[in-house]
Formats: C-alpha cells, sequence, structure tokens
C-alpha cells in the first residue's frame, strides 16, 4: 500500500506540517489505546472482592472497545500516511482493586483530554471525517469514565 505524497496532503487540505502534527498526536493516542488494553485485560482478570464483580465484567467489555479504537487510530494514520506506532505506553499495575480502578480512571480522563484536542487539531486542518471518527472513539471512552467512577463510588 503506498502512502500519501505530498501533492495528495495538498490536495486533503493538509499542509504537511499539521498532518505530521496530528499523525504525531493520533500515534500517541494508539500507545494510549495499547495501555488501556492491557491494564483492563490484567485487571478485569485481577479484580478480587464481591463489590468488584460487576465492573470486572464491564472491563472485559471496555477491552475489546479499546482494541477496536486502536484499529480505528492506526488505520487513521495509514490514511494520513503515518507509520502507527507498535510501542504503547507503560501500564500501570497494584495489587490493591480499588488503585486499579482508579488507574484506569485516570488513564480514561487522559485519553479523554487528549482526543478533545485532536478533535480540535482535525477539524482546524479540515479533516471532519477524522474529527467524527474521533468522537464516536471519545464517546466510549466517557461511557468508561462513567463506568470507573460508578464503581469507585464517585458519581
Amino acid at each position: 500500500m503506498s502512502k500519501s505524497t505530498n501533492n495528495e496532503s495538498q490536495d486533503m487540505g493538509l499542509s504537511s506540517s499539521d498532518k505530521e502534527e496530528i499523525i504525531r498526536g493520533l500515534n500517541d493516542d494508539l500507545a494510549r489505546e495499547y495501555q488501556a488494553i492491557i491494564q483492563y485485560v490484567v485487571f478485569s482478570s485481577t479484580l478480587k472482592g464481591a463489590e468488584y464483580g460487576d465492573i470486572a465484567e464491564e472491563l472485559k467489555i471496555h477491552a475489546s472497545e479499546e482494541l477496536s479504537h486502536a484499529l480505528e487510530v492506526a488505520k487513521q494514520i495509514d490514511y494520513l500516511g503515518g507509520e502507527p506506532t507498535v510501542i504503547g505506553k507503560e501500564a500501570g499495575f497494584s495489587d490493591d482493586s480499588k488503585t486499579m480502578l482508579e488507574i484506569d480512571l485516570k488513564s480514561e480522563q487522559e485519553t479523554i483530554q487528549n482526543y478533545r484536542e485532536r478533535i480540535r487539531q482535525a477539524e482546524a486542518a479540515g479533516e471532519f471525517a477524522l474529527s467524527e471518527k474521533l468522537r464516536t472513539i471519545i464517546a466510549q471512552e466517557q461511557d468508561h469514565e462513567i463506568e470507573l467512577k460508578d464503581a469507585l463510588g464517585l458519581r
């Protein structure tokens, strides 16, 4: 599969610096999705205590949704002519169930903040289809945040 040339990126309305900045940001987002997948897989298997049974099952669903996000972000990076990263952010861990959920919550909040910035970048560059894809992802991330806050008794 060939990558976009500078002429093609100009046709898309993106300057090369805008495109590079969006690709860098999307690769950071992709690395966070990898981190989330790892954390959700591990935490859903290691949460202890009856009070965490429901959220442990929900984390399994979150892991699957994060994989879907990673696939979409990688596809967008490729479309823009970039190379999707293969390196994730370092996953957090704790032996304490409540701390696991707090780690996940903090990660989701950072991810939401980053996607909001990426949406602004995409729209400023005229990449409206990208911003719509990211809006779909951010909606699920916000659902994850709500579920984690509920499990932690923060809402």
